[in-house]
């Protein structure tokens, strides 16, 4: 059952110049498409579609148009917004039967990150997919997909195998188990290791100086020593 209405009118012109008239009247034109039917331009009150869109359950949801007492299931496809003020400028309706099945994007869902010992090993999460396209009933689309970070280690991979789907809900790409992210080490800890190898490194060069330098002065002591007692010897047998 859809959660939203959308109270539309029907917009006697079509085309930049109409779209610009609806939005001078405080209305965001959209277009109704889709089925046997010619496609429709329409309109919905600014206050209305911000209130429905910000719910998050507008977009690639289930929604009920109204148009006086004609009410029709329609799914919002796609709404642009401005590039400044990022107010909804347009957006687009797509007909449907509640039973019918289609093909729409979910987006996907990380959960359970403090449970990831993957994370605690230095390790970053690579989304491959961030959404993905599913075939189901139109009243039965789910909201999200969800994976479950839990005791997820470095070099994991997650599969949409990986997710478990809603019944009814199946993805369109079926000729492989394909890859939703992975678990790699982030280019910070790979950083932190470089900088430890060179530490050591210089450490341990700074160490071999330091003995170098010893060995050098303790052979000319010993040297010197030498020197000295040949030196004695001699006085002693001049004497």
């Amino acid at each position: 059952m859809a959660e939203i209405v959308l109270n539309v009118e029907v917009r006697e012109r079509t085309g930049t110049g109409g779209a610009r008239a609806a939005r001078g009247q405080a209305k965001v034109p959209g277009i109704l498409y889709g089925g046997e039917k010619a496609p429709v331009p329409i309109a919905v009150r600014n206050n209305e579609f911000r209130k429905a869109l910000y719910t998050g359950k507008l977009l690639g949801h289930l929604v009920t148009l109204k148009y006086g007492d004609e009410t029709q299931p329609v799914i919002a496809k796609d709404v642009q917004f401005h590039p400044v003020t990022d107010e909804p400028v347009h957006f687009d309706l797509y007909r449907v039967e509640a039973d019918q099945v289609i093909k729409i994007s979910v987006p996907v869902h990380f959960k359970n990150e403090e449970d990831c010992p993957a994370f605690r090993q230095g390790g970053s999460l690579e989304v491959v997919r961030h959404d993905v396209e599913v075939a189901t009933k139109a009243d039965n689309i789910p909201e999200e997909l969800v994976v479950d970070l839990t005791g997820r280690v470095l070099g994991d991979t997650i599969r949409i195998s990986d997710i478990q789907l809603p019944d009814g809900v199946e993805p369109t790409l079926t000729d492989r188990d394909f890859v939703i992210a992975t678990l790699k080490v982030s280019s910070a800890a790979l950083a932190e290791d470089a900088a430890a190898a060179e530490d050591a490194a210089a450490a341990e060069a700074a160490a071999d100086e330091t003995g170098e330098a010893a060995g050098e002065e303790g052979a000319a002591e010993g040297e010197a020593g030498e020197a000295g007692g040949e030196e004695a010897k001699g006085d002693a047998e001049e004497g």
